[in-house]
């Protein structure tokens, strides 16, 4: 399918957004509050996995895109195969949470802390994703991102087999933090982060975008045992990259395609070309 095809959904998409909103948002209510009834439960503290999904909003990020990675986290949680993965654990239930971030104080929890335990509740998991307003902010600190989802896994009333953090974003860490030392700091906490990096257009602005944007993900954001990332490099292949990636992480299979990066080798990249090209920025407009 062309890539315009994916963009020509966005309209649409955004459309029924305040719709879906409107009539999901009693439901939407009711299934966070049974979630956190459960997940005090003694007999219910025990998943397979703890996953936060750390999703970039930064201003890089259009309005096309923010969709679509809403709706296709939303529509992933829908599949029959992300369901299939959770059931196949030996618990058959995973805890999520869904955060945005941008600055290096600018992070947001979407959905709290939810029992995804079977088909219902991972529709409901899905419908809370479409409550609440799509918006953009100033930065990109991906090591802000990482380590406000680190703090999150304290005391969420579970306790997972594995803890997990899902990244994703469209550039490279330009504020905050340098990204290998949050990197660093949550890996050493037994959290491991796998990526998604988006290269969903043809990098227009030098100061922010940056090519090989895979390789900056894999040599200096992604950490721990078996580590990964799945890249999504245009609008129509988004929704399955997401879904791929969910199953990958949920079921705790080990990536054909795809490579972890557990610090034995030099960067290919710099770790730092976010903060400099955006030292460059400034002095331009000078």
């Amino acid at each position: 399918m062309p890539a315009a095809d994916g963009w020509g959904k966005v309209a649409l998409m955004n459309a029924v957004f305040s719709f879906r909103c409107a009539v999901c948002a009693f439901a939407v209510w009711v299934a966070l509050v049974a979630s956190s009834g459960t997940a005090v439960a003694q007999d219910d503290r025990f998943v397979d996995l703890e996953l936060v999904l750390a999703v970039d909003v930064s201003r890089s990020m259009d309005s096309g895109e923010l969709a679509l990675q809403r709706f296709g986290y939303a529509d992933a949680f829908r599949h029959p195969s992300v369901i299939s993965a959770i059931a196949s654990g030996p618990n058959g239930r995973i805890a999520v949470t869904y955060v945005e971030w941008a600055g290096p104080d600018v992070q947001q929890v979407i959905v709290p802390w939810f029992l995804v335990d079977g088909a219902d509740a991972a529709r409901g998991f899905a419908d809370a994703l479409t409550f609440g307003a799509l918006g953009s902010r100033r930065g990109t600190s991906i090591s802000g991102g990482l380590l406000f989802a680190a703090t999150l896994f304290q005391d969420n009333g579970f306790t997972g087999l594995r803890r997990v953090i899902d990244v994703s974003g469209d550039g490279p860490n330009n504020t905050g933090l340098p990204v290998v030392a949050a990197r660093d700091a949550v890996v050493a906490q037994g959290i491991v982060i796998n990526g998604l990096p988006l290269t969903l257009k043809r990098p227009t602005d030098r100061f922010y975008n940056i090519e090989n944007l895979d390789i900056y993900y894999e040599d200096c954001v992604i950490g721990g045992p078996g580590a990964f990332l799945v890249a999504a490099h245009d609008p129509a292949g988004l929704a399955a990259a997401i879904r791929r990636k969910l199953v990958l992480e949920i079921a705790g299979r080990p990536p054909v395609i795809t490579f972890a990066n557990v610090g034995n080798r030099p960067p290919r990249i710099d770790c730092l070309i976010g903060e400099k090209l955006r030292q460059q920025r400034f002095r331009f407009m000078e």
